[in-house]
């Protein structure tokens, strides 16, 4: 098992922690809205936890910026920054601290209806090397989020 793969047909994308492999973070039902958008839904497993959102949308405009232009700048800075790195839209946020040893420790929070009585979020912590797993990751998620 890999820490990260696209499985067959681009279907699923799973990220596993490299400490814990049991700990996933796993973006499947990918679909495209039109040219600017693709959805797709995100789930969150760890040992006595699995929080699922069904749909998170990504689109051009989103004013972070592209998800897999943040996983590529990530991979690019293989040696390290200070502070956090934070992506994120309305359903997903995704935060980056580089470690010692080489490691980038990456917060996966799924929020839902962030707006109302019945929201919640739910934050999962992953942790890749820096160099070649971020890179791998990042083509990956490249490949999930432009398929089709």
């Amino acid at each position: 098992m890999s820490l990260f793969e696209v499985l067959p047909d681009r279907a699923e994308l799973e990220v596993r922690s490299s400490e814990t492999p049991a700990t996933c973070v796993r973006f499947f039902d990918w679909s495209r809205v039109d040219e600017y958008e693709v959805v797709f839904a995100v789930e969150a497993v760890a040992d006595g936890l699995r929080a699922c959102i069904g749909s998170v949308t990504v689109s051009v405009w989103d004013g972070a910026g592209n998800l897999s232009d943040f996983l590529s700048g990530l991979a690019r800075d293989f040696r390290g920054w200070e502070g956090e790195r934070i992506w994120l839209n309305n359903r997903l946020v995704l935060t980056a601290t580089f470690g010692a040893g080489g490691h980038v420790h990456l917060g996966w929070t799924l929020r839902f209806n962030v707006f109302t009585e019945d929201s919640w979020e739910c934050t999962l912590t992953t942790t890749l090397e820096a160099g070649e797993q971020m890179s791998a990751l990042a083509a990956e998620a490249q490949a999930f989020l432009h398929q089709g």
